[in-house]
């Protein structure tokens, strides 16, 4: 039987048959580290930032070449005249970045476009990842224009869950499953809105972890009165099936959900690969929707078996994106040149100043802002593994904008494809619409940019 408790609460569900039962467990919050042990770590971090800041935004001494230079202005003669006129600022004082190598906004291309071509509609917020035969394999779901905080009234918001599939190296997409609201409901529990995902492959088949927004849930009764009408709780739950084709028929089981006021709406889950223990990281918001922040969870063969989760594991910043900080992709970067010995993780994650858009003064700076389902892009990295805390690189300002609409640039996953690279995320576009945009990075190119 689920059992809700006034404190964070972590369902551990077995990973076997499809919709088995799940094991709950209730948790606390990870203890702060020993004053002494943290003293130790951070004069090795110390140490390692040096090295690291020093080569993460060390302007390229080796790139592309030409032929990015040229890609980059064919994409800038097809936008308008002031896109070309950032783009050409840009291009004037140097070479991208290690991060903008991933996030190209000028070279991507537009792989799942959204239901509609209006502010409102897009589609992303999942991951790829790639079979032992080599095809590649897509989760995201679509969403429409809608209001959170009015539930479902003004729109249907996060309506499908979809995979999508390629056996052309990313070239084209074909929808093979898609999974409606209804089909994702949990006994009582209604689905309103679907969110963030995330596909793997294991030993047994396969596994999606997916967000939704489900009444039947509410808040614990001191706070029960801020759950506006018609609204819901976000909680993660886990599909299961031997094969893609079988999850259309799999029953979503509940794995992680708190009622914890401080952290109660759970979502966008994706995986971390943290000094080689595979972890689930996710966001969370609180009661009253003013912030959000990034957590994590330890996984193993069998589910979350460690009693162990880190809801502040990277908490919001103090610039930017000071109103969130919700990571979606960790990428460890090749252990080469001064990088041998220090294996080096990258955060990309999503920021913003402002849960809803602020009026602007008339005499401030022009600049996107960020907000919530309009986040820009930021950029943090982890030396080692789950032991150290992210440092950020994006501490002033954001590192990923989109040169179009709002300047949203969202949701980025990257995935390790040996040779290859595949960068994908949400990018805002001039009629305000986000598709899922792709960008293929040789790894030579990264190798070559650290061993310069």
């Amino acid at each position: 039987q689920h059992i809700r408790a006034r404190r964070p609460v972590v369902g551990l569900a077995a990973h076997g048959t499809a919709g088995g039962p799940g094991l709950i467990g209730h948790l606390a919050l990870a203890p702060i580290r020993a004053e002494l042990q943290e003293r130790r770590n951070e004069r090795a971090r110390k140490r390692d930032d040096r090295a690291v800041c020093a080569f993460l935004f060390r302007r390229r001494s080796r790139g592309l070449g030409q032929e990015l230079r040229k890609l980059r202005q064919i994409r800038l003669s097809q936008r308008h005249h002031p896109v070309a006129l950032i783009g050409q600022k840009v291009l004037t004082k140097g070479r991208a970045q290690l991060g903008q190598l991933f996030i190209d906004q000028l070279l991507a291309e537009k792989v799942v476009a959204p239901k509609a071509n209006s502010t409102g509609f897009w589609f992303g917020g999942g991951n790829m990842t790639m079979d032992s035969e080599g095809t590649l394999w897509l989760v995201g779901r679509y969403r429409n224009q809608g209001d959170s905080r009015t539930g479902l009234h003004m729109g249907e918001r996060g309506l499908e869950l979809a995979i999508f599939r390629s056996v052309d190296e990313g070239k084209s997409f074909e929808k093979v499953i898609a999974l409606q609201k209804s089909e994702l409901n949990i006994g009582q529990r209604e689905v309103l809105s679907i969110e963030g995902a995330a596909i793997r492959f294991t030993p047994k088949g396969v596994e999606v972890f997916v967000s939704t927004e489900k009444s039947g849930i509410g808040y614990p009764a001191q706070i029960d009165s801020y759950l506006k009408p018609g609204t819901g709780v976000w909680t993660i739950d886990l599909l299961q099936a031997d094969s893609i084709d079988n999850l259309a028929n799999a029953s979503p089981v509940t794995i992680l959900e708190t009622d914890d006021p401080q952290f109660i709406h759970i979502k966008d889950p994706f995986f971390a690969d943290l000094n080689g223990r595979d972890h689930l990281m996710f966001c969370s918001h609180p009661y009253c929707w003013t912030s959000s922040n990034t957590g994590l969870v330890p996984m193993g063969e069998s589910g979350l078996e460690h009693q162990k989760i880190e809801f502040d594991f990277f908490p919001r910043g103090y610039t930017w994106d000071v109103a969130m900080t919700r990571g979606t992709a960790v990428l460890s970067l090749p252990q080469v040149g001064d990088f041998v010995d220090h294996p080096v993780n990258l955060l990309f994650y999503d920021g913003g100043e402002c849960v809803r858009d602020l009026a602007e003064h008339n005499q401030a700076v022009k600049r996107p802002r960020g907000y919530s389902c309009e986040e820009l892009g930021g950029l943090a990295y982890l030396i080692g593994g789950s032991g150290s805390s992210p440092t950020r690189l994006s501490i002033l300002s954001p590192s990923f904008v989109s040169p179009w609409g709002t300047g949203c640039s969202r949701y980025v996953d990257v995935l390790d494809a040996g040779d290859t690279y595949y960068a994908t995320w949400q990018q805002s576009q001039d009629d305000y619409s986000q598709p899922l945009v792709l960008n293929k990075i040789p790894k030579q190119a990264v190798i070559d940019i650290m061993e310069a």
